[in-house]
């Protein structure tokens, strides 16, 4: 549908719409992987067992899948700590402000002709690689054509009947061929010349989403992040353009610094600086928050 390519582009977004029977491909592949050990129990339970490979019983009818890759730089956020202001920072995809922007921007496209939307809950990053909106790094980030890694990837399943599709093989970009600055800066080996999936066992991001200490051979100053890990994003190539895009986005005092890291329940924390929380995205991760906020002002 050419006036919803145009709208996205005008936006400054990009999206892809792909066949609905495309789903079963995605469900096969993971399982595939699985089931060649290629992904490491813990990881699989946690992030690969909640997709939903059908449509909704609210879009029953559904005939395509609309993929959109929104623009997001780092957020960084100030702690105030001893007297001094620490910058923290938050990788692209974190800030969930965009999904509904898409969502009423689709809706405005399509509800007047008829088509409706649903949300869907399926691997973004193969799904838009396949479908042929970017394609992946040698660290198994997707990357889009003008927008590096600098993005949010969202789906949404529609009844709205398509022309064609660039449905593809997953592959990496050409120029990660003759590349290995992600490789090297990747202080986990996570990334590693012996195959092309991610070890995401190892990876920084999986470690300090995941609840509990850090394992003992982590070293306290391989973390970057409040959240996740720019290490292999920033030496990117890819990202060059990019990787100077920064937005501030909240100030936490030193007393509201002392809270986080006393690991106050959420029911304790003053309202304000709940808010100030909930405006980074990083609810899901509250509980986290006291042991990655630590590590990182240990390094300041």
């Amino acid at each position: 549908m050419k006036e919803l390519y145009i709208e996205l582009k005008n936006q400054g977004y990009k999206g892809q719409i792909v066949s609905v029977h495309r789903l079963s491909e995605l469900e096969r592949e993971i399982k595939h992987l699985h089931s060649h050990g290629l992904f490491s129990e813990e990881f699989y339970k946690k992030w690969l067992t909640s997709f939903k490979f059908n449509p909704p019983a609210t879009l029953p009818g559904a005939k395509s899948l609309i993929v959109v890759a929104f623009p997001q730089p780092q957020h960084r956020a100030i702690f105030n700590w001893r007297g001094k202001r620490l910058p923290l920072l938050i990788p692209p995809t974190y800030l969930h402000y965009p999904d509904q922007k898409i969502e009423e921007i689709l809706e405005g496209i399509l509800n007047p002709l008829g088509f409706r939307l649903a949300k869907t809950e399926l691997p973004l990053k193969l799904l838009a690689t396949r479908g042929g909106l970017g394609s992946y790094g040698k660290n198994n980030i997707c990357y889009i054509p003008g927008m590096g890694s600098f993005h949010r990837l969202m789906a949404f399943f529609s009844d709205l009947p398509f022309a064609e599709e660039n449905w593809q093989d997953s592959k990496m970009m050409e120029r990660c061929q003759n590349c290995s600055a992600c490789l090297k800066s990747c202080p986990t080996g996570a990334i590693t010349d012996e195959r092309f999936l991610l070890r995401a066992e190892l990876c920084l991001t999986f470690l300090n989403e995941g609840k509990g200490d850090f394992p003992s051979w982590i070293n306290p100053s391989w973390h970057n992040c409040l959240v996740g890990c720019m290490n292999c994003q920033k030496v990117c190539p890819e990202n060059k353009k990019f990787k100077g895009w920064i937005e501030d986005k909240e100030e936490f005092s030193e007393k509201e610094t002392r809270l986080l890291l006393d690991g106050i329940s959420q029911n304790n924390l003053p309202i304000q600086t709940l808010r100030k929380i909930e405006n980074l995205d990083l609810i899901e991760y509250f509980d986290l928050l006291p042991r990655n906020l630590r590590v990182l002002i240990d390094l300041f």
